[in-house]
C-alpha cells in the first residue's frame, strides 16, 4: 500500500513507521522544515525507544516531505495523525485537522482513503467527510474512517506493532477492505463498528485508565490516614482479574498528551450535550489536587522555601520519554520558584525541553548526585530506572537534610528503613528519623 501521514508526532511518526516496518510504502508529511530536515537525516525529532532503529531499518520504505501535494496525489490511504490541542473550555481544537482535510480535497487525483487516527470527538469524522467533498476539485471517491490510536509514550513502537485490537470505524465494505490490506501483517485481532462508536471507543478507553488512576491515587491518600499501605492494596486489588493489575500504581498524578486533554475533552462534550459524567469530572479534580501532594507534605516541614536549596529528580510526566505536557515538574517548579527556592533539576532527557521554559531559572544538574549535594529536601517526580536504582544511601551522605518526598514510590520501604532518612511517599506512610524542629 502507498500511504501517506499527515503529521510527524508521536502518533504519526510511530504510525508511519511501523507501517513501513510492516511492509507498506509511507511518506510523511509536516509543514515544519526543520523536523523533515532531521527525519531526512536518520534523527527522531522525538525520543522514543526503538524509534530510530526502525525508521534506519526501513528507510528504503520512508520518505520525509512538506509538500503535502506531493504525498496525497497518488495514496492510496491518507492518515490524518495531527495535533488536537486543548483549547481554553476543554474542548478539542479541530484546526489542524480541518486543515488537512482541505489539503487532501483540493489535491487528491485518484479514490482513497482517508484515516482519522487523532483523538478527536464523536461525529468529527462525519464533518471531516462533509467538509472535503465539499472541497473536493477532481471526481474521484473518498472514504472516510475512524482508526484511533492506543499507544502509550515510552512504549510507542510496541504498542503499534503488538497491539490488543485494531479500531476500524467504517461505513463501506471497499474502506474495511482496503484497512485490512494496510493492516494485514499485524497479527491483531480487529473491532469494526460504525465512526461514532469507534470515536467514542478512543475517549472511552482512555478516561477509564484515568479514572484508574485518580481512584488508586484516592486510595492510597485515604491509606496514609488510617494507617494502610497502598502497595499491598493495589495488590490485593489487582490480583481480581475483573480489575487487573495495571494503571494501579499510586503516585502524584497522571500527565503528558492523553489523559489530561482526553478527559477534559469527554467532560466538555458531554457538557455539550446537556449531560454531565461525574466520574470523570471527578478524576480531573483529583489529578489536579494530587499533582501539588508532595509541596503539602514538604510544608509540614517548611513554612518557605525562600533560600532553600531544593533538589529536583524527574521532569517529564513519566519514564520513557522526553515529553513534559501536563508533567507534575510544570506544576510544582514554579511555586518554589515563586517561593524563593533554589533548584536543581535531573532528568535523564528531558532537560532540554525543561530549558525551553526554565531557561535560567534552575540549574541544570549532570548527575543525580549532582542535584543532591547539600540540597535541604529532594523531591521525585518521575520513575527513571536511574532513580530506582540510584544508592539509597547517597541521599543521607550528600544533602545537607536527609529529606526526601518520593512522588512515585521509586523505593521499597524496607530497603528505606535504615538509611536514616525522613522519607515520604504516596500512600505508604511516614518514614521519619529526625523530628520537623530538627529540620526546620
Amino acid at each position: 500500500m502507498k500511504i501517506a501521514v499527515a503529521g510527524t508526532g508521536y502518533v504519526g511518526l510511530v504510525t508511519a513507521v511501523c507501517l513501513a516496518e510492516k511492509g507498506n510504502i509511507v511518506s510523511c508529511v509536516d509543514i515544519d522544515e526543520e523536523k523533515i530536515k532531521l527525519l531526512n537525516r536518520g534523527i527522531s525529532p522525538i525520543y522514543e525507544p526503538q524509534l530510530e532503529e526502525l525508521m534506519r531499518k526501513n528507510k528504503d520504505s520512508l520518505t520525509y516531505v512538506s509538500d503535502y501535494q506531493e504525498a496525497y496525489s497518488h495514496a492510496d490511504v491518507i492518515i490524518i495523525a495531527v495535533g488536537t490541542p486543548e483549547r481554553k473550555d476543554g474542548s478539542a481544537n479541530l484546526h489542524y485537522i480541518n486543515e488537512v482535510a482541505k489539503q487532501i480535497a483540493n489535491t487528491v487525483i485518484k479514490d482513497c482513503v482517508v484515516v482519522i487516527k487523532s483523538t478527536v470527538p464523536v461525529g468529527t469524522n462525519d464533518k471531516v467527510e462533509q467538509l472535503i467533498k465539499e472541497n473536493l476539485q477532481y471526481k474521484v471517491n473518498i472514504d472516510v474512517i475512524s482508526n484511533p490510536e492506543f499507544l502509550a509514550q515510552g512504549s510507542a513502537v510496541r504498542d503499534t506493532l503488538e497491539a490488543n485490537r485494531i479500531v476500524l470505524g467504517v461505513k463501506s465494505e471497499n474502506a474495511k477492505k482496503i484497512m485490512r490490506e494496510v493492516y494485514k501483517n499485524f497479527n491483531i485481532p480487529y473491532v469494526i463498528t460504525d465512526r461514532k462508536s469507534a470515536e467514542m471507543i478512543k475517549y472511552a478507553a482512555n478516561d477509564f485508565l484515568a479514572l484508574k488512576i485518580s481512584y488508586i491515587n484516592e486510595i492510597a491518600n485515604l491509606c496514609e490516614i488510617v494507617g494502610a499501605n497502598i502497595e499491598d492494596v493495589s495488590k490485593g486489588m489487582g490480583m481480581d482479574p475483573r480489575i487487573g493489575d495495571k494503571f494501579l500504581n499510586a503516585g502524584i498524578g497522571y500527565g503528558g498528551s492523553c489523559f489530561p486533554k482526553d478527559t477534559k475533552a469527554l467532560h466538555w462534550l458531554a457538557n455539550y450535550n446537556d449531560y454531565e459524567i461525574k466520574t470523570i469530572k471527578a478524576a480531573i479534580e483529583v489529578n489536579e489536587n494530587q499533582k501539588i501532594k508532595l509541596i503539602k507534605k514538604a510544608r509540614k516541614y517548611f513554612s518557605s522555601f525562600n533560600g532553600l536549596t531544593v533538589a529536583v529528580l524527574g521532569l517529564t510526566f513519566k519514564s520513557g520519554t522526553d515529553d513534559l505536557r501536563e508533567a507534575p515538574s510544570l506544576t510544582n517548579v514554579p511555586i518554589l520558584l515563586e517561593d524563593g527556592a533554589k533548584i536543581n533539576v535531573w532528568d535523564p532527557v528531558g532537560m532540554e525541553n525543561f530549558k525551553k521554559i526554565f531557561a535560567n531559572q534552575v540549574k541544570y544538574s549532570s548527575s543525580i548526585e549532582d542535584a543532591i549535594t547539600n540540597a535541604d529536601i529532594c523531591f521525585i517526580f518521575t520513575d527513571w530506572i536511574e532513580i530506582r536504582e540510584f544508592n539509597i544511601g547517597k541521599y543521607k551522605e550528600l544533602m545537607k537534610t536527609p529529606l526526601v518526598m518520593d512522588g512515585r514510590n521509586c523505593y521499597r520501604i524496607e530497603d528505606v528503613e535504615n538509611t536514616g532518612l525522613n522519607y515520604e511517599s504516596i500512600g505508604r506512610g511516614l518514614m521519619q528519623k529526625y523530628s520537623i524542629e530538627s529540620l526546620v
